[in-house]
């Protein structure tokens, strides 16, 4: 995608700010002269930002103002190593809510609407972006957070609420439970949308059938602002994002270079009004590509296509790498399988032994199935796996993201 020329005005006088503060850019672009960046070609040779410089500059190296103009501070889980800090400034806080507003609007959400927020408040991002943008709008915002789902329940019924925001995995956990208790007549749900982690065409055909909505996918990332950056329409044909406020590239994750436009790569981000945290070709790990042409919608904003995974959410399994979007894609076509599943890889007597717990839908013979899922992810995928089906309900169900791969070999 070719740049803009305001894009590349507001990315070379936030170089030029950051590398006269002294901190972490001036340190990461040393010997680059800011004044030499005279087309996308010299942006494009600028080093690129991961999420090891941002823990590296753990807790607040990243900062590129004052104390005094950092009104909030969120942060990611940590759960793979230190956390990551990212302050933010009032503008800061009140793009991200624009941002989010825009999201709600894409898909059809007004001011009339009963949006009830279920992922978690606190440093992560996605809580607060949520209710942010919702007050913007004007919509009524139930702050509910994570888990009680018995008064999740409670509160969608007598609230009558309209738009669900969750992670895939808890709205299916709704999903089963609303149908369970059968009191799908007592939901006036009408959208739901859906955010923090990939997820399949099949889950998505589940949540939307069961819960009686139309479903959008919602992007974003802790160190881009949070949630709301990005958003699909009616259309379900990729995610608009907000290219006044972030630019975007595709690389090949391999060797850094830039990949043909439609082609799937690596997601490099770089914000372009961000105060407190601004970012240069920082590294998402996301898998996508660009959606070319015009958006059914009209929509003149430009479209990056839902994410097929991420490029460290790969394992090998004797020899072979292995995503879960394969398995995903895999699942979608067996009938009789359902959305859920679960791997286990194990190292016994010098083998990689991977073993792949699938829900089957009621009355499937279960040794049937295994056996079609068997044959097909060796035709497919090019290794002999052990398939287990078990029933619908059988395997855990997260209120955050669900994790489906253990590799329990190290």
């Amino acid at each position: 995608m070719r740049m803009k020329e305001e894009q590349f005005c507001l990315i070379k006088a936030q170089i030029k700010k950051l590398m006269g503060q002294g901190g972490f850019y001036s340190k990461k672009f040393a010997g680059i002269d800011p004044d030499s960046l005279q087309s996308q070609e010299d942006f494009e040779k600028l080093p690129f930002t991961w999420k090891g410089d941002l823990r590296d500059a753990y807790p607040l190296g990243l900062q590129a103002v004052p104390d005094e103009e950092v009104v909030r501070i969120h942060s990611s889980s940590g759960t793979t190593g230190t956390p990551v800090i990212i302050p933010y400034t009032k503008k800061d806080v009140d793009d991200w809510a624009l941002m989010f507003k825009r999201c709600y609007e894409m898909a059809g959400v007004t001011a009339r609407d009963r949006i009830q927020i279920t992922p978690g408040y606190g440093l992560w991002t996605a809580g607060i972006g949520f209710q942010a943008g919702a007050e913007l709008l004007g919509a009524m915002a139930v702050p509910m957070g994570p888990g009680n789902t018995d008064k999740q329940l409670r509160m969608m019924m007598d609230l009558k609420t309209t738009v669900l925001t969750a992670t895939s995995s808890y709205a299916l956990l709704l999903a089963e439970e609303i149908a369970r208790r059968g009191i799908g007549e007592q939901i006036h749900l009408k959208k739901g949308i859906i955010g923090s982690e990939r997820w399949g065409e099949k889950m998505r055909r589940r949540i939307a059938s069961e819960l009686g909505v139309q479903l959008y996918d919602i992007y974003g990332l802790t160190e881009v602002y949070g949630p709301g950056i990005g958003m699909s329409c009616e259309h379900e044909c990729g995610m608009h994002y907000w290219d006044d406020y972030i630019y975007c590239e595709i690389i090949n994750p391999k060797t850094g270079e830039l990949v043909p436009d439609g082609e799937i790569g690596e997601l490099v981000i770089t914000t372009l009004r961000k105060e407190g945290a601004p970012l240069i070709r920082y590294r998402t790990h996301d898998l996508t590509r660009f959606k070319l042409g015009d958006c059914p919608c009209g929509s003149p904003y430009p479209r990056i296509d839902t994410l097929i995974g991420r490029t460290d959410d790969m394992t090998k399994v004797k020899g072979v790498n292995i995503f879960p979007s394969q398995i995903d894609e895999l699942l979608r076509d067996i009938p009789g399988a359902s959305s859920e599943y679960q791997v286990m890889i194990d190292h016994l007597n010098g083998k990689d032994i991977m073993t792949l717990f699938v829900e089957a839908e009621p009355g499937m013979d279960r040794k049937i199935l295994g056996a079609n899922i068997g044959m097909t992810f060796k035709s497919k995928i090019g290794i002999s796996i052990s398939v287990k089906p078990v029933a619908i309900g059988e395997l855990p169900r997260s209120e955050k993201k669900s994790t489906r791969i253990f590799d329990n070999r190290y």
